[in-house]
């Protein structure tokens, strides 16, 4: 069993008990779980580095932990086999004795003329790089171990001895005792991470929420607490950005040709630089493409008819007809295909997890060719997936190829799909079965959707992409900045099924279908319905940020379930706890519950008490779920709470508090601080812990 820490094990658990791990395996973990790897490896490396070198060797060590032959496996399959690779390089930096050696079998790629580093956070997240920066190698990574990853002290001891180093336990130590200033947007009179599951070590971390007087604390402790810190952009060496130096001496010296070819080499580490010189007619790899010759020849493309999806029963992205105003342009189609078959180095290519990369088995279906923005854009779909091409409008510059799975889609999971990205705004193209849309603002429930305009083929104007270019929200927040904006659309009543839906934005080509399940009454689950209502909105205003944990991942829907509403002590009125269910479109699922007091303001982020990676949990396999927290009366008297969902029949609180209650909600006080120990009981006798524990 784990800690309620552990409940975000990384998605490459293990799931086999073979011996060894391919190289081909290695690839795919390495690919998928790149960004977490990336962030480990610089967190771990020593700070006096600069954050230039740093996230620059960060990158390279991890693209040098690819096996050359079959590795031993370890526990977290060919993932943990990575991270330990990577860890054990990374702790070499910190071995002064080996760093020379280090810096020269990792040499980070050259910006002549450029600095890059990740994006600046608030206070908080410096005060934390501040105070990672202070601790040895090991620590730092036993923080990253039990913060980003999730992992409880003895997996983290475990991971590090794998690495190499002499002493986790004193490593562990020192990582938990590092200090955080708590961050405005909490909850306030609320304590996460403090409620374990039965028998389960509490782990490092203090609770964090209100102090004594009724203010905020100052500081809170160990990983838990800083887990969100670390997911910020200060520690994202994946989301890099780029500033010039020495301009003027590199002006007498005559050095204006390094800057160009530094812009080139920053394209290498896949930021999106206009302007590398490739000409539009080569965007294609030399070399006979691996694909049959039929599958690349335009004229044989699918084209379905723009009335087709009122004559079928299958409403997907099978059903949508070819839109553009290029749609004939057979050089332009050619030219797509043949870069999906063989892309070149002039071509950024990107996948969303788990989606293979492969080139066409047989003429794809054609979805939209055409001119938006700068750019020329083209969109396939092959059954399985949707595969975007962009180059250009006109002149110079690179292209980009984009894959993401698109099977078992639905009316609302294949109601838009991106057709170009400007400056953190979108443009979607809708199904042809959307009859209207608008957008809203989660942040906002109680303000009217705004009429979305769209081109006759579809096409609509630009739409924020949610959270990161706001410099805060209500709560103070810089990751989820001042609105969430969302689209709202409504399907024809042609096809028999006319309703209107919210679709969010989160990076990949296809925005994600968000649903809401109200409380349900002892006996019987609420299927999901659409999150379009005044309750479900209020509900998803204070769930929307933790969107921000999800992008890049290929979410293809997230349900907002509430699974319970307690009446607080003391008459402070009726607290609600959700659950929020994110499943991909490769079918592993992303469960997070929290929260929210009755005093929290309507974007007011809820507070996390528990999490699951890679499980069943919240979904319709496992409609059971429990969490705990500890909380503080407007009177100043500190209670722990826990609920349960339906066909919970009892709780109990054990190690610090000794309560037990009959039915899903526990309510007893406590001192603050305590670090409880939760179990229940269904209705027929099962076993229920706190999400995140097995």
């Amino acid at each position: 069993m784990k800690t309620q820490a552990a409940s975000g094990t990384s998605s490459a658990s293990s799931r086999g008990s073979s011996a060894t791990i391919s190289v081909a395996q290695a690839e795919a973990a390495l690919v998928e779980h790149y960004p977490r790897l990336v962030r480990l490896a610089y967190v771990t490396l020593p700070a006096d580095l600069g954050k230039h070198r740093r996230a620059l060797a960060a990158h390279r060590l991890v693209q040098s932990a690819l096996p050359t032959s079959p590795a031993p496996s370890r526990q977290g399959g060919a993932y943990g086999v990575l991270r330990v690779r990577v860890l054990r390089a990374a702790l070499e930096f910190g071995d002064q004795g080996r760093l020379r050696a280090a810096l020269e079998n990792v040499r980070p790629p050259q910006l002549t003329g450029l600095r890059a580093h990740p994006q600046a956070g608030g206070d908080a997240e410096a005060a934390l790089y501040r105070a990672l920066s202070s601790l040895p190698a090991p620590a730092r990574a036993a923080y990253a171990l039990m913060s980003a990853e999730a992992l409880g002290e003895p997996d983290a001891r475990g991971v590090l001895d794998a690495a190499g180093v002499v002493d986790p336990r004193e490593a562990v130590r020192l990582a938990a005792g590092v200090k955080v200033p708590a961050r405005s947007g909490a909850v306030p009179g609320v304590v996460t991470g403090v409620v374990t599951g039965a028998g389960l070590d509490a782990g490092p971390g203090a609770a964090f929420g209100t102090d004594a007087g009724g203010g905020r604390a100052d500081t809170t402790t160990g990983p838990v607490a800083g887990r969100r810190l670390l997911a910020s952009g200060e520690f994202d060496a994946c989301t890099l950005q780029l500033r010039p130096t020495d301009l003027l001496r590199r002006r007498r010296r005559g050095r204006i040709a390094g800057t160009a070819a530094a812009v080139v080499a920053a394209g290498a580490l896949l930021f999106a630089v206009v302007g590398g010189g490739s000409s539009t007619e080569h965007y294609a790899a030399s070399g006979t493409p691996g694909a049959d010759p039929r599958a690349l020849d335009p004229a044989a493309l699918v084209k379905v008819p723009a009335a087709g999806w009122k004559a079928t029963a299958r409403l997907d992205f099978s059903a949508w007809p070819a839109r553009g105003d290029r749609t004939k342009d057979t050089e332009l189609l050619g030219r797509a295909l043949a870069v999906w078959a063989n892309p070149g180095s002039s071509v950024d290519v990107s996948a969303t997890p788990g989606t293979p990369r492969t080139g066409p088995t047989q003429p794809p279906q054609l979805l939209f060719a055409g001119d938006e923005d700068a750019a020329t854009v083209v969109i396939f779909y092959d059954g399985l997936r949707v595969v975007r091409y962009a180059q250009p409008k006109s002149g110079t510059g690179r292209a980009a190829l984009d894959f993401a799975q698109a099977q078992n889609a639905d009316l609302t999971t294949s109601a838009a799909l991106l057709v170009d990205r400007v400056d953190g705004n979108a443009r979607f193209l809708t199904a042809p079965w959307v009859t209207q849309a608008s957008t809203r603002d989660l942040f906002r429930p109680g303000q009217d959707a705004a009429d979305l305009h769209r081109s006759a083929d579809g096409v609509t104007d630009p739409v924020p992409m949610p959270g990161p270019s706001a410099a805060s929200n209500a709560t103070g927040s810089a990751a989820c900045g001042t609105t969430w904006p969302v689209m709202e659309l409504r399907s024809s009543a042609s096809i028999g099924a006319e309703k209107s839906f919210l679709v969010a934005d989160l990076g990949d080509l296809a925005p994600v279908h968000l649903t809401y399940s109200p409380p349900s009454s002892v006996g019987g689950a609420v299927a999901p319905r659409e999150a379009t209502g005044s309750q479900a909105l209020a509900s998803w205003a204070h769930s929307a940020c933790r969107l921000v944990e999800l992008r890049g991942q290929g979410v293809k829907a997230v349900d907002n379930w509430e699974f319970a509403d307690t009446a607080l002590p003391e008459g402070a009125g009726d607290a609600s706890w959700t659950c929020d269910r994110a499943d991909t479109w490769r079918g592993p699922g992303i469960a997070l519950v929290q929260f929210v007091p009755p005093a929290a303001k309507a974007a007011e982020l809820g507070t996390l008490a528990g999490q699951q990676a890679d499980g069943n949990a919240c979904s319709r396999y496992d409609q059971h779920v429990m969490a705990g927290v500890m909380w503080k009366s407007p009177a100043d008297r500190w209670y722990l709470l826990a609920a349960g969902s339906r066909d919970t029949a009892s709780i109990k609180a054990t190690n610090g508090v000794e309560a037990t209650s009959q039915g899903a909600f526990l309510s007893t006080p406590a001192a603050r601080g305590t670090r409880a120990t939760l179990s229940g009981r269904l209705d027929d006798g099962t076993a229920l812990s706190p999400l995140g524990d097995d």
